[in-house]
């Protein structure tokens, strides 16, 4: 059992030692943190995002870098996550994008605020954060390869627009979003010809439909288009007839 004087001793080493250890650790965390928040890339748009982002209030509803409330999605990988076109289509009309699905205000921002927000949002995107969150998952989908018969499946890549796009209200593959209708087999509905002016203007091929006109360029609708067609169900085999 320690004496008075050694407990004492050994309360004062311990205290000063771990004092000692914690001011080492804190300065090692701020000399690293220039490197690991790439401080050079914080660009005047991307303060001005910032300053935005803060003025707006956006972390009433959104979380970023493990802050802020859980009412909206969290935004710390948007960037990477939806991309630049998404997250500017968000930021001009929500309801445009989720019809009766999403309560985010309108914010009526001008073209060189939404770069600035986006300039932001790729700025946080781009942090070194030690693995959070985690990187999103956007898997190809196997499809069914008709040059080498029905049984056989290939993995085919989705465009980097499907899985910024697209995949925030449709599912393919039991991933994506649940507001419009799955994708799984959209090819057998619909043709190259039928997609391409569907995704160039929804609303003139179907007006009111909850399918908002898409920042899509030409390339991105021939891309999807072509994508899409391939997406086909293959009946499935019963076994009607035998006895």
């Amino acid at each position: 059992m320690l004496s008075k004087s050694a407990a004492r001793a050994f309360f004062l080493i311990g205290t000063i030692g771990f004092s000692v250890i914690f001011l080492l650790l804190t300065l090692d965390t701020i000399r690293r943190v220039p490197e690991q928040t790439n401080a050079a890339n914080l660009t005047p748009q991307a303060i001005a995002g910032k300053h935005l982002w803060d003025k707006s209030n956006c972390m009433g509803c959104h979380t970023i870098l493990g802050e802020g409330a859980y009412y909206a999605p969290e935004l710390t990988k948007v960037y990477e996550r939806r991309g630049p076109a998404f997250i500017k289509a968000m930021l001009r009309d929500p309801e445009a994008m989720y019809p009766g699905q999403r309560r985010m205000v309108k914010y009526d921002f001008t073209d060189e605020e939404m770069e600035a927000m986006v300039a932001f949002l790729k700025w946080i995107g781009e942090m070194d954060l030690n693995g959070f969150p985690p990187e999103p998952t956007l898997l190809p989908v196997a499809v069914p390869t008709p040059a080498v018969g029905a049984d056989v499946v290939a993995a085919v890549e989705r465009p980097k627009v499907f899985n910024q796009l697209c995949i925030a209200c449709h599912s393919l593959g039991g991933q994506g979003g649940i507001v419009g209708p799955a994708l799984d087999d959209v090819g057998n509905r619909l043709s190259y010809d039928d997609l391409v002016p569907w995704l160039t203007d929804p609303q003139q091929i179907k007006p009111g439909t909850a399918m908002p006109k898409l920042p899509l360029s030409s390339a991105d609708v021939v891309e999807l288009a072509s994508f899409l067609s391939q997406m086909k169900q293959q009946p499935s085999s019963t076994g009607e007839g035998s006895n």
